[in-house]
């Protein structure tokens, strides 16, 4: 059995894939691919990791552990996921993007240490990370969130390779959650692993969310009408009707912090396409692009 771990980060998912797989438990469970409820593993892990302190679970406790997660006898894929993984949001920013990524990722590892395990994160410009992870924080000080950090230097290829260095052999898969609504299918599936053949329910979810209801029925309607795309046709088809119908006040953010100008979000976001240049360049990434 391998386990896939979605990993967040925050306010790039916010739950829409696990909602998304918990609703076609049917068709994924035919094919051996295991989705739980949050609800029986979240705090499960989270205690598990923190009694083992670094140490690899006995066979006895990862079947303990296995018990209560799964309702299955057997599988052939587990899909988890929690935003706190990595960290609470109130130490996703402190001094720089998620400090104790590879240490916590290490101590989740522990838990099933002989399994095999595949990790998967969506990544967002830190020139609307910072603001949209301070306003997810309730009564959140720039300041103390920041912990002396400058925005500037905030560089997820630095936090990816703090989990390579703590986590050898570790396989990450990444994207850019800017980039989710053209590649959506192509996240569901790398995450599940599910056959060409199964059916899910959702692929228009993130769609939804950004697009005029005209405008995502006419896209559906298109896409019926041709049948099968090829997903390079498809992402080319979702993107012009994304241009003519997409929802502007869904794709612009508010940024109104300490210190930041119009010529600090240009300069973020310059860097951060940059780095996701280098992270798709990282031996041990596989980078999803539209």
């Amino acid at each position: 059995m391998r386990i896939a771990y979605h990993l967040g980060a925050h306010c790039t998912d916010e739950e829409r894939l696990i909602r998304c797989l918990l609703k076609n438990r049917g068709a994924l469970g035919a094919e051996g691919i295991v989705v739980p409820p949050p609800s029986r593993y979240r705090t499960l892990l989270r205690d598990t990791a923190i009694q083992l302190k670094g140490a690899a679970a006995t066979l006895e406790t990862q079947a303990l552990v296995l018990e209560q997660i799964m309702a299955e006898d057997s599988a052939t894929r587990l899909v988890l996921g929690w935003d706190n993984f990595l960290s609470f949001p109130k130490w996703a920013l402190h001094g720089t993007l998620y400090p104790a990524a590879g240490d916590r990722l290490r101590a989740f590892s522990q838990i099933f240490p002989d399994l095999e395990t595949d990790y998967f994160i969506a990544l967002r410009n830190p020139a609307t990370f910072v603001p949209a992870i301070l306003a997810k924080e309730t009564g959140a000080d720039y300041a103390t969130m920041m912990n002396g950090a400058d925005p500037r230097m905030l560089r997820w290829s630095e936090m990816l390779a703090r989990i390579q260095a703590a986590n050898p052999d570790v396989r990450l898969t990444v994207w850019c959650d800017e980039d989710t609504p053209l590649i959506w299918p192509e996240v569901i599936q790398a995450i599940t692993g599910h056959g060409p053949e199964t059916v899910i329910d959702g692929h228009f979810d993130v769609l939804e969310l950004i697009m005029s209801p005209s405008g995502l029925k006419r896209l559906k309607s298109y896409l019926d009408t041709k049948g099968a795309f090829p997903t390079e046709r498809r992402r080319r088809a979702v993107a012009a009707f994304l241009d003519k119908f997409a929802l502007p006040e869904k794709l612009t953010v508010d940024i109104a912090l300490p210190g930041w100008t119009e010529a600090l979000v240009a300069e973020l976001t310059n860097a951060y396409i940059a780095d996701c240049a280098r992270i798709a360049a990282m031996p041990g990434v596989t980078f999803i692009a539209p």
